[in-house]
């Protein structure tokens, strides 16, 4: 019998290139809950306490703030997307 593994997204964001382009996918489809829990994927794959660590932002409170059916404030958003080392960008 064959054992499957559950798949992991975090495990394959390593570089700046692979969080932005999957942010960019996340961001056409336009789901909110989709965004937030690709954040909390990027952010396990940096690790939360790093991440605390460089937006000034309680550990505990970033795991909240990525939970399913959170509302986080935009500026919160944008620390943890400036501790990925990615911004986001809009065009025509």
């Amino acid at each position: 019998m064959t054992k499957l593994t559950t798949f992991d997204v975090s495990q394959y964001l390593d570089s700046k290139e692979m969080i932005a382009e999957y942010l960019t996918q996340v961001l056409e489809d336009g789901d909110m809950n989709e965004l937030l829990e690709a954040i909390g994927n990027i952010a396990k794959a940096k690790g939360m306490s790093q991440i605390a660590k460089d937006t000034g932002l309680g550990r505990e409170s970033l795991y909240k703030t990525f939970s399913a059916d959170s509302k986080p404030r935009f500026e919160t958003i944008m620390k943890v997307l400036d501790s990925f080392g990615v911004k986001l960008q809009a065009s025509a």
